[in-house]
């Protein structure tokens, strides 16, 4: 490489592009997949992280309707009870006798992500899926209680320290999956390994989003590498939801009465609704054509709304040496070294 070309965990992608590996498989069984296509989910366990609103909440209640139990892991468990009432209302709707399970989850407290593997352990004898879907979004600058920036810390850590803790229960399931969800926001992401936690370099509500939403579609496809090369039956998938009107981008707005749901209510025009918005999830956790290490989300209007498709990613987000450095680097920063995983 040129002496004055940055390395790979610097450099910004230019956009879109269509890598080999995801041009080499076929297309999806079901191009416009909706919910009423959604398999029959009875006898599955289903963990979704952040189950109380926005994508977690229409994809928890969407798995009950189709007869799975779900476990909601969730840090507001007061809002939580809200919604484990909604998913139990929809399993019953479904004739359901599925028990669902409510289990309290902080991503931005390790001791918090262990625990809750540990209640989950004790709940149910095994999971079938992990959807790794809770977020934050652009918030200030702050820290996580491991000491990691918010955004990385949450968003990236929280989850790879839960996967590693889940797999036992996961590995006793028949066909165990990983659904990870990054964004189209990882396009013009850079990870620093040397700064993650933006200690030294000036923070960037934006660029800390785009890197800890590039570090979680690197860490899908390097969990699918290892797992494979391990011989585990695990599969392991990213996706995104194009963009979607959640709550997700309320700090980014004024603190005026009511703008944040006109400005919701204006995007379901434009772009995906919280339902739309969970369907590339939903075809990860349930659809029976899905491959290890697909990346599943809309495309038009440039990733922000449409069909589910096997999508492009950057090219940080293929990068092998990138993938390998960041995998060291959560190890190290969480302990989670995905033991379960090694032949």
């Amino acid at each position: 490489m040129p002496e004055s070309e940055p390395p790979a965990s610097h450099r910004r992608d230019p956009g879109p592009v269509i890598d080999a590996g995801r041009a080499a498989r076929p297309p999806l069984v079901k191009p416009r997949f909706g919910v009423a296509d959604l398999p029959d989910q009875r006898g599955r366990t289903i963990m979704v992280t952040g189950a109380n609103n926005g994508l977690g909440l229409q994809a928890v209640t969407t798995l009950a309707g189709a007869g799975a139990r779900v476990v909601l892991a969730c840090r507001d468990l007061e809002r939580a009870a809200s919604a484990l009432e909604s998913v139990r209302a929809a399993g019953r709707a479904a004739g359901s006798a599925a028990e669902h399970v409510l289990v309290r989850l902080d991503l931005s407290d390790l001791a918090s992500v262990r625990a809750a593997a540990a209640e989950t352990a004790a709940a149910v004898g095994s999971v079938d899926v992990l959807i790794n879907n809770a977020g934050v979004m652009a918030i200030p600058k702050g820290t996580t209680a491991d000491g990691f920036e918010t955004q990385f810390g949450t968003n990236h850590l929280g989850h790879f320290a839960l996967t590693d803790a889940m797999l036992p229960l996961l590995l006793r399931a028949e066909a165990p999956r990983v659904v990870t969800l990054a964004s189209i926001a990882h396009y013009g992401g850079t990870i620093d390994l040397e700064d993650p936690n933006f200690d030294r370099r000036p923070y960037e509500r934006m660029a800390a989003y785009r890197q800890s939403k590039l570090a979680n579609l690197i860490f899908s496809a390097e969990l699918a590498r290892r797992a494979a090369a391990a011989g585990s039956p695990l599969i392991s998938i990213g996706a995104h939801p194009g963009v979607a009107a959640t709550n997700l981008f309320d700090s980014m707005l004024p603190p005026i009465p009511g703008l944040a749901s006109l400005t919701r209510l204006g995007m379901r025009i434009v772009v995906n609704s919280e339902a739309d918005g969970a369907l590339s999830q939903l075809y990860g956790a349930t659809m029976p054509d899905v491959e290890n290490g697909d990346y599943l989300g809309p495309e038009g209007l440039r990733g922000m709304r449409g069909p589910v498709t096997r999508c492009g990613r950057s090219q940080s987000a293929r990068d092998p040496e990138l993938a390998r450095e960041l995998w060291e680097l959560s190890v190290e920063m969480t302990g989670a070294d995905f033991a379960a995983l090694r032949p």
